[in-house]
């Protein structure tokens, strides 16, 4: 009962980040409708602002629930904001959280203007993955298996020939390593995210985690773009990129993450190459190359490596523990 149970944990973290992932892909469909002539750096600082005042309605919406609860003597008031330390939290992982969920933001918009849409996804998404495995096992001291590598491999193989089929790209060596930071910060932002939402509600922590990374990243696309220059359009891709894209879909990132491993989590956001696959065949009616169904295919397979390492690593915890 117990191993079952741990499997159908497993199994339910895993469809919440694969849907996060499959809103995710919708981001570069939202940009083409409107967002081009807004900076790179705006499009992210303003997307991270939209979200955290998302998270923050959905707090308050929770809390006055919960105040009408106790009214009625069903449930204690807790308080809207719960002080980190007092949970054994350290603070500094939540800027550190932050840090990377904002340097991700600025850092991928600015890198795809650069390099290009195909190569600047292809290398942060794709090194996202691996980012967060060589963290996992050098950092955290807890090696992944073969199985999980091998699968984790596989995908990003699959995920770089699918974009790099688009074309577009352009020889960017800064952009090249933006979008490196890219993967590397989000890889970052999930390591630690998965400490924090075992200990907290996930609510509370992406609204802690994206008010201080909007904090970071407004200043920063104040530098080093000035004032924003808006239009309707832009608006509305804004709105829909922090409510959606950030402030939903990393909620139920978080979560997923619950329950499966960081870097299992980082990989599962390869479904977001496929996602946008699928829009650009169904919806805008694009035709592909052998290619991107080549490598659609094996993100796919890749996928299932990872999810059977996934759900071996928690059986095998769980017998552990019954020991």
């Amino acid at each position: 009962m117990v191993r079952n149970s741990s499997a159908s944990s497993s199994a339910v973290g895993i469809a919440f980040v694969s849907v996060a992932a499959v809103l995710w892909g919708t981001t570069g469909t939202a940009q083409s409708l409107g967002a081009g002539g807004l900076s790179p750096f705006w499009v992210g600082a303003a997307q991270l602002a939209v979200s955290s005042l998302f998270l923050g309605a959905l707090l308050a919406v929770s809390h006055w629930r919960l105040r009408e609860r106790a009214g009625q003597g069903v449930a204690p008031v807790q308080p809207l904001l719960p002080n980190p330390v007092h949970l054994g939290l350290r603070p500094a992982w939540f800027v550190l959280a932050s840090m990377g969920i904002g340097g991700y933001s600025i850092f991928f918009y600015e890198g795809v203007t650069l390099t290009g849409v195909a190569v600047g996804t292809a290398v942060a998404i794709g090194s996202g993955p691996i980012w967060a495995g060589l963290m996992q096992a050098l950092v955290l001291r807890a090696p992944l298996s073969a199985l999980w590598w091998a699968g984790t491999l596989v995908s990003v193989a699959g995920g770089a020939a699918m974009v790099m089929a688009r074309g577009g790209a352009t020889l960017s060596w800064s952009g090249l390593a933006l979008c490196l930071l890219a993967g590397l910060s989000y890889a970052g932002y999930a390591l630690i995210n998965k400490r924090l939402v075992t200990h907290m509600s996930p609510r509370v922590v992406n609204f802690y985690v994206f008010t201080g990374a909007a904090c970071m990243a407004v200043p920063i696309a104040l530098v080093q773009s000035g004032l924003p220059q808006w239009s309707l359009a832009a608006v509305l891709v804004v709105v829909y990129l922090g409510v959606v894209v950030s402030g939903l879909a990393h909620m139920l990132f978080s979560i997923g993450l619950r329950s499966i491993s960081g870097p299992t989590g980082v990989t599962l956001s390869l479904i977001e190459p496929v996602a946008a696959f699928v829009l650009a065949v169904w919806v805008v009616g694009e035709r592909q190359p052998l290619q991107s169904w080549l490598g659609l295919l094996a993100v796919l397979a890749g996928l299932m490596l990872v999810i059977g390492a996934e759900m071996r690593a928690q059986r095998a915890v769980m017998a552990a523990q019954m020991v």
